[in-house]
């Protein structure tokens, strides 16, 4: 499925996004999507786990103060939210926003499914499975559906949705980059280095392919940990909070493309699930900060992001932690980024 309008295409066309994580208040978090839309951001996305405020109700309040701005999830997951409740969520907010939804979807982190005793199963045929339901239902279709993960009998959504929400998978691995590439409007690639999107696009490339699409036909995001300021050394302090839980969640085969040592991720881990974030923050070096994230100053920042646009990402996505303080962060952002990139 392709959406109404079309994909970007090349540098200047590239769109750029926000993250948002709901650990403030819903009103903060819509303060904060507004100077967003002010600064020339064309999506915010936010964060979608349980221990944080409701995902939903705070893309609701964002969409009903602002104007242009896309929206949504970044991601939910099929396991903890069923793919009928999904549509019916997504479609909801499609409505609220005049069309400006997105469906951020993926499979979840083992971390969040460990602590509410949930299995992961099978997450390459979930994802599958998940998105044909929720696109049937947007379709206004009356859906009955036997899969190996999910079933419906009849189901149907009692409000005619605005359009077919487009669909971005969130993915890391081989395998789910290529489903991503098949079956997704988008991709949501959490990494920031150029050398993880060398390994991306080829195999988003063979999934769009075998579904008859070539890769223009997918919005190729950088999902990544940003943290721009004048200052580099509050850009590096910023941002080795977030990269402490970004390399100690890493497998294996990751750290070894970043020449990142198993031992020290693991000691870093072992800090984090002690609670003594003073010394898994310390012992994350200026190398795992580099790998991991676009951190530095603008001028650094928008080196990095025009490598990232290089490799073929079409869509920047800056998250957390942004920057030491994020409303001046997206300020610089616009100033030194999106308007030197969109000229």
């Amino acid at each position: 499925m392709h959406l109404a309008r079309p994909r970007p295409a090349g540098w200047g066309m590239v769109r750029f996004g926000i993250e948002l994580v709901p650990t403030s208040s819903a009103k903060d978090m819509a303060e904060l999507a507004v100077l967003a839309e002010r600064y020339g951001f064309d999506t915010v996305w936010v964060t979608d786990h349980y221990n944080n405020r409701s995902t939903y109700q705070t893309l609701a309040l964002i969409a009903a103060q602002t104007e242009r701005i896309e929206l949504g999830p970044g991601v939910s997951n099929p396991y903890l939210r069923h793919p009928a409740i999904l549509a019916s969520e997504v479609a909801s907010l499609d409505e609220i926003s005049g069309g400006r939804a997105m469906l951020g979807l993926g499979p979840g982190d083992k971390m969040t499914f460990d602590s509410l005793g949930v299995e992961r199963k099978r997450p390459l045929t979930a994802l599958r499975e998940a998105v044909s339901i929720i696109r049937a239902l947007l379709r206004g279709e009356v859906v009955s559906f036997e899969g190996r993960m999910f079933s419906v009998a009849g189901a149907v959504l009692r409000f005619k949705p605005v359009r077919e929400v487009p669909i971005y998978i969130g993915a890391q691995g081989p395998k789910m980059l290529a489903l991503a590439g098949e079956i997704g409007d988008g991709v949501l690639v959490n990494a920031s280095h150029p050398r993880d999107f060398e390994f991306a696009i080829q195999h988003i490339r063979e999934g769009a392919e075998k579904a008859g699409k070539s890769l223009s036909d997918v919005d190729v995001v950088a999902y990544t940990a940003f943290s721009i300021d004048e200052d580099p050394t509050k850009a590096f302090k910023a941002a080795r909070k977030v990269v402490a839980f970004i390399v100690a969640g890493c497998p294996p085969s990751v750290l070894e493309r970043h020449g990142i040592g198993v031992e020290e991720a693991s000691q870093i881990s072992s800090f984090l699930t002690k609670g003594d974030f003073k010394s898994a923050f310390k012992s994350v070096s200026e190398q795992m900060v580099e790998e991991f994230s676009i951190t530095g100053t603008p001028a650094e920042c928008l080196s990095k992001v025009e490598e990232l646009l290089a490799k073929g990402v079409t869509h920047v996505v800056v998250g957390s932690p942004i920057g030491p303080k994020i409303d001046k962060a997206l300020k610089l952002f616009s100033d030194e980024i999106i308007s030197r990139l969109r000229g």
